[in-house]
């Protein structure tokens, strides 16, 4: 159980209280902290090497031959379609793993199934050490759909776990915090890529990736105590016994209830933003001829969102949730992304994409991302695990795959298209976060205890 603070309200004392905080507050928050720090460098070692991949246009590095051999023969070249083929291959997968993850957590105490994620994305750095030192042909096709998936299951347990640990209170005050400890290790693991990709080649980074996701292992086991206590505090459906129902569940309720359904829609449409930029992003580093350099550059571009990422969670988020609620830090990205998609459809220049971008995703990591996850911690265990799955891994991926195929068809028309297009799709994210906000109104301000938890299973 954390320690009440007392503390001064305002974003321009952000780090002081912070200091403050870390100071005096439950060792979970430095647990919880040391977690994602290390999630994040891990990811952020592989996301360059991802998406360097994803950029290029050689077909040889990234698809299996006989897949190359089946294109030519049917007179369509593989390298015009990377993306769309490695965003469709990662929905297809994603689709496929929903049920096998809802089995596991259905069947498996907590104790059990978040340890066997991490040890199961552990077991399958190693495979790819041995497939990029040995230069399996199709490895490049493999790994970016395997790391799109990883990033996603990985990061969502990682959330669920912390709607274990804190309570509601609990992550108003220290979410912003968390994510700032996030943002350090997605500002670390680029670093660590610019500086050994060229040195030690990319086979020995995905070691680097694994040790460090071994250390959360560590963390996972030393939150126990403290989710344990959260959920007798709350008399709260205990997370040491299987959670039993339906391994579809999290799709029915995300169809029943209007929360996830707002949250799905907020989703799917902050997805599309994000995709159609990404995608004008691949168009600029398909420029650079070696992949070293595309990572490089995409290195850069991290680096960049990572730094003002974190100047906005110390200052502003914490500040904001604790006064404002959900509703400035929902509302203020969609805003900036709807302003700054009219601006580029105007004029779609290089620079300026690279702002967007950076503006896109700073948003997303320091303001949407802690608000709607700490809607998670007034919501019951099926839902936060099941149900948050469903939206974070098939709606999310179900939203890269509609748009990618969206922008190969808006590409043909020049950039003003693809941008224009985009406001509309801006347009829609927005409105997903205004029914948030409408719905987030009905929740309880703790998650529903055993009694209520109970009919909920599907």
């Amino acid at each position: 159980m954390t320690t009440p603070i007392r503390h001064r309200t305002g974003p321009g004392s952000g780090l002081r209280d912070a200091i403050a905080s870390l100071g005096v507050d439950s060792p979970a928050l430095w647990w919880s902290l040391l977690y994602f720090f290390c999630l994040l460098t891990g990811y952020y070692v592989l996301r360059p090497v991802r998406d360097a991949m994803g950029a290029s246009a050689d077909a040889q590095a990234i698809f299996p031959p006989a897949l190359i051999d089946w294109a030519q023969a049917r007179g369509f070249r593989l390298g015009d379609f990377t993306l769309q083929l490695l965003f469709t291959g990662t929905f297809l997968c994603m689709v496929a793993a929903q049920p096998i993850y809802g089995a596991l957590v259905s069947r498996f105490p907590r104790r059990v199934f978040l340890p066997a994620v991490y040890l199961f994305f552990i077991a399958c750095l190693v495979y790819f050490h041995w497939a990029f030192t040995h230069g399996l042909p199709g490895r490049g096709a493999l790994f970016f759909i395997w790391a799109a998936v990883f990033n996603l299951f990985a990061v969502t347990v990682f959330w669920s776990y912390m709607a274990d640990v804190f309570d509601n209170e609990d992550a108003k005050k220290v979410y912003g915090y968390i994510g700032a400890g996030g943002t350090i290790g997605a500002l670390t693991g680029p670093v660590i890529t610019r500086l050994l990709a060229e040195r030690v080649g990319v086979a020995n980074l995905l070691l680097v990736s694994a040790g460090f996701l071994a250390l959360c292992l560590v963390c996972i086991l030393k939150l126990r105590p403290w989710a344990i206590r959260r959920e007798q505090r709350h008399r709260a459906r205990s997370g040491e016994g299987a959670m039993g129902g339906s391994m579809l569940a999290g799709l029915v309720l995300v169809w029943r209830d209007p929360l996830l359904r707002a949250l799905a829609m907020l989703m799917f449409f902050g997805v599309g933003v994000g995709t159609l930029l990404y995608n004008e992003q691949a168009a600029i580093a398909r420029q650079l001829a070696q992949d070293a350099s595309r990572t490089s550059y995409y290195a850069g571009l991290d680096l960049g969102v990572n730094l003002l990422t974190i100047l906005v969670q110390v200052f502003l988020t914490r500040w904001l949730l604790r006064r404002y609620g959900v509703a400035p830090l929902l509302l203020i990205p969609a805003m900036a992304i709807l302003l700054g998609f009219a601006v580029l459809s105007a004029s779609p220049l290089p620079a300026l994409i690279w702002v967007v971008q950076v503006m896109t995703r700073a948003g997303e990591f320091s303001l949407a991302k802690p608000a709607r996850e700490t809607l998670y911690t007034r919501v019951d265990r099926e839902a936060r695990y099941k149900a948050k799955a469903v939206i974070d891994t098939v709606v999310y991926r179900g939203g890269d795959l509609s748009f990618v195929w969206l922008h190969k068809f808006l590409s043909g028309f020049g950039s003003h298209a693809v941008f224009l297009v985009g406001v509309g799709v801006a347009a829609g994210m927005a409105m997903g976060a205004w029914r948030v906000v409408r719905a987030e109104k009905n929740l309880p301000e703790e998650a529903p205890d055993a009694g209520l938890v109970e009919g909920r299973s599907a």
